[in-house]
């Protein structure tokens, strides 16, 4: 059975939405061959424009399943977040359990595929129809926003003047940038 744990920010957790969220939340169990050394992290936020912010983490041996809902009512963004999660298991399950089999974690797959042609279709997916290869040229985080600009992009990788390490800026769903600095 998967474990559950559930915390609030700004909310009291009651025993009814607790109830509600360990019961939305063992719906993901039949997707599993085995949820016994598995805990759901749960984590309800409410904010003071009324909105409600559930997120879901769920580490496993081999990936983490995670996402995170936010609407008026709680109840509807637990609804919503399950919803996301049930979404993600189906759409990457075959890939999945094929990964789990190579790294040697047989005990916790996802239950197999019903449809050969399904898992095939999505295993295709996945396939790599491009490979591109670029040289890293030495800049600022600056320089490498507005080369994303004008490139039309919505990521630039380059190398950091500064530090010599490989970084990637990135567009935002909010339109903002965000920095990943790769550990060298």
């Amino acid at each position: 059975m998967l474990k559950i744990n559930v915390r609030g920010e700004n909310i009291e957790v009651t025993g009814a939405i607790r109830e509600y969220v360990e019961k939305k939340l063992s719906k993901l169990e039949k997707y599993f061959e085995d949820t016994s050394n598995s805990t759901a992290h749960v984590n309800l936020k409410v904010y003071s424009d009324k909105n409600s912010k559930v997120e879901v983490t769920i580490p496993l041996p081999y990936l983490v399943l995670r996402a995170e809902e936010t609407s008026p009512d709680m109840y509807a963004s637990i609804d919503l977040v399950t919803d996301k999660l049930e979404r993600q298991i189906r759409k990457y399950k075959t890939k999945l359990n094929r990964k789990s089999r190579e790294k040697g974690f047989k005990h916790m797959e996802f239950v197999p595929t019903e449809d050969p042609k399904q898992a095939e279709k999505e295993d295709k997916k996945f396939e790599v129809v491009r490979t591109k290869s670029v040289a890293l040229k030495p800049m600022d985080v600056e320089e490498a926003i507005l080369q994303m600009d004008m490139l039309g992009h919505d990521f630039f990788i380059y190398e950091d003047a500064e530090t010599e390490g490989t970084n990637i800026v990135y567009r935002r769903r909010d339109g903002r940038y965000g920095l990943i600095e790769a550990n060298n």
